[in-house]
């Protein structure tokens, strides 16, 4: 199949194999037709199979041959589709998408998000924009000033919707679609399923379509995941060897705070380096830059929190770096969805001290998979992991006890040693030592 047998307009095609796409992917395949024909869609796709271009398409060819437009204001080009993302990044990258994809169309695509002056943005607002992709606070922003017009939206696109829930935007979405005109189409896009995703599209899809291209909450068959047990204290210099010894180049390390981000960077500097943090404290220009940087491959190693998790599209990244193992197992499913996107390879590993050996657990049994484990010569742990079988826990819960929520991004319960420590992090003054959760 190609993208001229979904239906899609000479131009529309033309800007995408201009882009090197000729064939759809199997999202595409199932999602394009299902926009194309007005049904509200609930969508899951892993990261890194086109999940994009899924909406953008069927969306650019519906608002390019529709030119009726439903406008209850004085305004002569009202926006008619709003795309909502959970981060900065991931916003500019659809907004990105959008314009390249709709290059030959006379559509106008705005990407709104924080971090930046809000006057430029107003500026736009007051000319043509048929697209807006934005985040919700920053929309917000503008509504509670008055800047734009929601009456007219045509389309609604929540994309990374479970990223959205687990950032605690819920207040913030239905805000919005309370704005936001009655008879529309939805389109929710999700990487991993939860009870949260299916409670929002209850509320919001109007017997929708059901796709999902991939088991839920699986890690893609593309990404060699490893495992290396270290001590704490020799997580950097087992970093700075393997970065080494295998001449790895443009490497994506994730770590758990702020704070360790950037002390990371500045021990990966004194190692001769070349390394540059994004997370939530960093302003705009400094994420964009750093980012710009990696994607030219002019920067070794990109160190970020899980703010930067979704939204990195990097062509054929071949190196994504767990420094830290996320406190919520679904996000190292995001973390390593990094790499090995649309059929490239790509490796995955993970520094795993002793102290994280049930958040591994929690991971292994999210992903029903046990991870290679291995120790390099003089980076051991005094501790062993002990493996235990994954199972199954509806077969081996008591009878009356409920099953326990793990959909929330609540860190799950530790040992007594783990629990005292994220407790003095939590309460900590300093706000670097805590999770980043920045998100206008």
């Amino acid at each position: 199949m190609s993208f001229s047998d979904l239906g899609l307009s000479n131009e529309i095609i033309l800007a995408v194999t201009e882009l090197g796409y000729t064939k759809p992917t199997p999202i595409q395949m199932q999602a394009i037709p299902a926009v194309l024909s007005g049904r509200d869609l609930l969508a899951g796709a892993q990261t890194g199979t086109g999940k994009t271009a899924s909406f953008t398409l069927p969306l650019l060819q519906k608002l390019s041959s529709d030119k009726s437009v439903k406008s209850s204001s004085n305004e002569g080009f009202p926006i008619r589709a709003l795309i909502l993302t959970p981060t900065r990044e991931l916003a500019a990258q659809v907004e990105l998408s959008v314009r390249e994809y709709g290059k030959y169309l006379k559509l106008n695509t705005m990407a709104m998000f924080g971090g930046v002056s809000i006057n430029p943005q107003k500026k736009l607002l007051r000319g043509r924009v048929d697209i807006l992709v934005a985040t919700p606070g920053r929309l917000l922003d503008h509504v509670q000033q008055r800047t734009v017009n929601l009456s007219n939206i045509e389309f609604l696109v929540l994309d990374e919707a479970d990223r959205m829930l687990d950032m605690g935007f819920i207040r913030d979405i239905r805000r919005i679609l309370s704005l936001l005109p009655k008879q529309r189409q939805n389109l929710l896009f999700f990487a991993t399923f939860s009870d949260k995703i299916k409670e929002l599209a209850t509320g919001l899809l109007d017997h929708p379509e059901m796709i999902e291209v991939a088991r839920r909450n699986v890690t893609a068959d593309t990404v060699t995941q490893k495992v290396y047990k270290v001590d704490r204290d020799r997580k950097c210099q087992l970093l700075v060897q393997l970065i080494r010894q295998n001449n790895w180049y443009q490497v994506l390390v994730f770590t758990r705070t702020k704070y360790g981000a950037d002390r990371l960077v500045k021990q990966l500097t004194q190692e001769r380096i070349q390394a540059l943090a994004i997370h939530g404290n960093k302003s705009q220009s400094a994420r964009t830059h750093a980012l710009a940087k990696f994607k030219n491959d002019s920067l070794q190693v990109l160190v970020a929190t899980d703010i930067a998790a979704r939204g990195l599209d990097i062509n054929e990244l071949p190196h994504v770096v767990n420094f830290d193992l996320p406190n919520v197992p679904e996000d190292y499913v995001h973390r390593i969805g990094r790499t090995g996107r649309a059929g490239a390879s790509g490796k995955a590993v993970s520094l795993v001290c002793a102290d994280e050996y049930n958040l591994l657990a929690d991971i292994e049994t999210l992903i029903e998979q046990r991870l290679p484990v291995e120790v390099v010569s003089g980076f051991g742990v005094n501790a062993q992991i002990k493996p235990e079988p994954i199972v199954d826990e509806r077969k081996h819960r008591p009878k009356g006890r409920k099953r326990p929520d793990r959909s929330h991004s609540k860190p799950l319960p530790q040992t007594s040693a783990k629990k005292s420590s994220r407790q003095t992090v939590k309460g900590s003054k300093n706000s670097d030592e805590r999770p980043d959760t920045s998100h206008r």
